[in-house]
């Protein structure tokens, strides 16, 4: 393991169900860009088909099978549109995230940091809170700019040819990009639904 690399198991919550639990932002924050970009009938037609006839009210954590369902179905159903609605809602994600998790002295003082020093700190506190957005995986900081979550529930059984997280994706290069650099972005380089063995999200600065 690298040095300063942090592996955390998931902490699911179980349920009524039984099953691992996930934030209820990995469904909440789809709805307003399907809607922007699909239209409400095709919408409601997704969520029905992904078995989701009740939104969360978000006061909660969800079953991650919920949010499991309704990201492999917008995949499903809309290829070419899904990537951008699914990293619009990542963002939105990260937006709430910083408006609601992180304190505003918090905010300031990694925004003050040199950047290796936020990513450093950003890193750990995403780390501590991996289990609400990684649900039944394994997250592991690798390094403070390097991210892999083994057994993804989001695109576990599914086969693509390309890397297919672009939630966890935009979720990171929105944290990144407005509290340790606004240069920042994020790439998914290894996805489990591509056939690789984990899901791995690299960090950097500069032009994407």
């Amino acid at each position: 393991m690298p040095d300063g690399a942090a592996s955390f198991a998931a902490a699911p919550e179980a349920g009524a169900s039984g099953g691992a639990r996930i934030g209820p932002n990995a469904i909440l924050q789809l709805i307003a860009p399907m809607q922007s970009a699909l239209g409400r009938d095709a919408t409601e037609r997704i969520l029905a088909r992904a078995g989701l006839f009740h939104l969360p009210n978000g006061s909660a954590m969800i079953p991650e099978s919920d949010a499991a369902r309704l990201h492999r179905q917008l995949r499903a159903d809309e290829p070419v549109l899904a990537p951008l609605v699914l990293a619009e809602a990542g963002h939105g994600t990260a937006l709430y995230i910083m408006g609601h998790r992180i304190p505003r002295a918090a905010r300031a003082l990694l925004r003050a940091m040199p950047a290796p020093l936020a990513a450093r700190a950003l890193s750990r506190a995403i780390a501590r809170h991996a289990w609400t957005f990684v649900g039944s995986g394994r997250f592991r900081a690798v390094t403070p700019w390097l991210f892999e979550i083994e057994d993804n529930a989001i695109v576990a059984g599914e086969r693509a040819r390309r890397c297919s997280c672009d939630w966890h994706a935009a979720v990171f290069a929105g944290l990144y990009s407005t509290l340790v650099a606004r240069d920042c972005h994020c790439v998914e380089t290894a996805c489990a639904a591509r056939g690789d063995p984990l899901c791995r999200f690299e960090v950097s600065r500069g032009q994407a």
